[in-house]
């Protein structure tokens, strides 16, 4: 069949409905949240899954698309859409975000994960072993947020006081610091209870290396099998990635982000007086040292120095910091 010409008429009504369609709220910058008649719960390259939060559908979930000149949109969005076919509508609009948390990829890019969050959970595991330098990572792009982080240990049904020390040391450094830990155990439900009065109200992402449990967490906290879940590779016990992009999820008392799992979390880009602050202890030391420049090395005066001598501060955590440090060069 050949293409057929439109009418004079014909264009001028195209042109009509998409105007309407696309009228007041066609908009490229940012709007203000009342605007909003939803809430992105999955992305799907440039597919969304979108909540419905207002009008006679609440809660109801469509499949979106939006326009290219759109601002970057993640899950937990607030965006205005409007239906374009019976089944799938478009996003013409994003509100302003509260925060987002994201990392950077291998060339240096900031990779958006999830935005409107109260808390950021750093999920890790007696198995598999945990990279101290990753939670810290996450400690330094949580803080730089001035976002509530919250440590999540699981699988405490595995944990050996006579096996796992290198745990046990992790645990003692962190309350040390005053950073809020729950230890739980997702299999057996142990803590689980302490952890929905701590996320009681409060719109949370989980984050943390592959294997970790983040997934059956969530099922665990929305008592159903609510997310696909996986063991352990046999190869070096390390996690088999089972979510493959970010959702959000209603839960009992909170909403939770899955996120992931990654065995990397880059800080490239980021200034390093902001490394120093994402490391409250050492940040709290550095403010009397003797000179404003000092590099908290070898310097004569240095109050990081005198601390981890005196074990106000953990050598781990310091040789963290110059891991990043030198990882931003």
């Amino acid at each position: 069949m050949g293409n057929r010409k439109l009418s004079e008429k014909q264009r001028q009504r195209i042109t009509e409905n998409q105007s309407q369609r696309f009228s007041d709220t066609d908009n490229d910058e940012p709007i203000d949240t009342p605007s909003c008649n939803g809430r992105i719960i999955s992305h799907f390259g440039r597919q969304l899954d979108v909540e419905v939060l207002n009008g006679d559908n609440v809660g109801v979930v469509i499949r979106c698309h939006y326009r290219a000149n759109l601002p970057t949109l993640v899950t937990g969005d607030l965006v205005k859409w409007k239906a374009d076919t019976k089944d799938v509508g478009v996003i013409v609009s994003r509100s302003v975000r509260k925060n987002t948390f994201g990392r950077h990829d291998s060339n240096g890019k900031f990779k958006p994960v999830a935005a409107n969050l109260n808390r950021v959970l750093i999920v890790f595991a007696v198995i598999p072993t945990t990279f101290t330098n990753l939670i810290d990572r996450y400690l330094v792009a949580v803080e730089n947020l001035k976002i509530q982080p919250l440590l999540v240990l699981n699988k405490i049904d595995l944990l050996d006081n006579s096996k796992n020390k290198s745990t046990q040391k992790l645990l003692t450094i962190y309350k040390r610091i005053g950073y809020p830990i729950v230890e739980v155990s997702a299999k057996t439900g142990q803590g689980i209870y302490t952890l929905q009065k701590a996320l009681s109200g409060q719109t949370a992402v989980l984050v943390g290396q592959s294997g970790t449990g983040k997934s059956s967490l969530i099922n665990r906290l929305g008592l159903a099998k609510l997310t696909e879940t996986a063991g352990l590779s046999k190869a070096k016990d390390k996690g088999i990635h089972t979510t493959t992009t970010s959702r959000l999820y209603h839960l009992e008392t909170c909403d939770l982000i899955d996120s992931p799992g990654i065995r990397e979390f880059s800080l490239s880009n980021m200034p390093a007086q902001n490394v120093l602050k994402g490391f409250r202890e050492l940040n709290e030391f550095s403010l009397t040292c003797k000179y404003r420049d000092c590099r908290h090395g070898s310097e004569p005066g240095c109050a990081i120095q005198q601390a981890i001598k005196s074990g106000d501060i953990s050598m781990d955590r310091f040789e963290s910091y110059q891991r990043i440090l030198n990882d931003l060069t």
